[in-house]
């Protein structure tokens, strides 16, 4: 079991049913699963940027990798449906509690003149969204053998009902806040 998951059970746990007065175990906010995307658009021009994007995400998440594809076609960026317009890994598990424990405690941490992730990213029903500008933050990613450096989407779906529960649950879990 990883250090964070026992935490949760260990401290995060009691603390918010101390705080929310939960009833029950069952009502508190848990880690669900850990989306992480790469948007990649220039792949309808270039097909070797999709294998590329797909090496280094399977090196962040240690899961292999599925292609999106187009749902629509839209002439004016000469996509049709069908075509593959990025990638995606879910992680959930043992998986999902080492990402974020790596997430908060080593890439956050690389981070140049870092102030804090913005609270205001959470989507009305507990889940939260973080963008990074590069995949190069990350200890797997060799910064030599990067042909481009590309944004990544991480999206961490929470089991909480709204977002003060899901935003209680991440601050407890270590994850650095903007401070007002």
């Amino acid at each position: 079991m990883s250090r964070l998951k026992e935490q949760y059970k260990q401290e995060i746990v009691p603390a918010l049913m101390e705080r929310n007065r939960y009833r029950n175990v069952m009502q508190v906010p848990r880690l669900d699963k850990i989306v992480l995307n790469i948007g990649l658009g220039e792949a309808t021009q270039n097909a070797k940027v999709l294998e590329a994007a797909e090496h280094d995400l399977a090196a962040i998440s240690g899961q292999h990798p599925v292609t999106t594809r187009a749902k629509r076609s839209i002439s004016a960026f000469r996509l049709r449906a069908g075509m593959p317009i990025g990638l995606k890994v879910t992680l959930r598990r043992q998986r999902m509690y080492d990402f974020f424990d790596k997430l908060v405690n080593v890439v956050l941490a690389r981070m140049r003149e870092f102030q804090g992730v913005p609270k205001n990213a959470f989507d009305g029903r507990g889940n939260y969204t973080l963008g990074l500008k590069e995949q190069t933050f990350f200890p797997e990613i060799e910064y030599d053998k990067v042909d481009k450096v590309r944004g990544l989407e991480i999206s961490i779906i929470t089991t909480a009902k709204i977002d003060e529960g899901g935003r209680a649950l991440l601050e407890l879990m270590g994850m650095p806040f903007v401070k007002d």
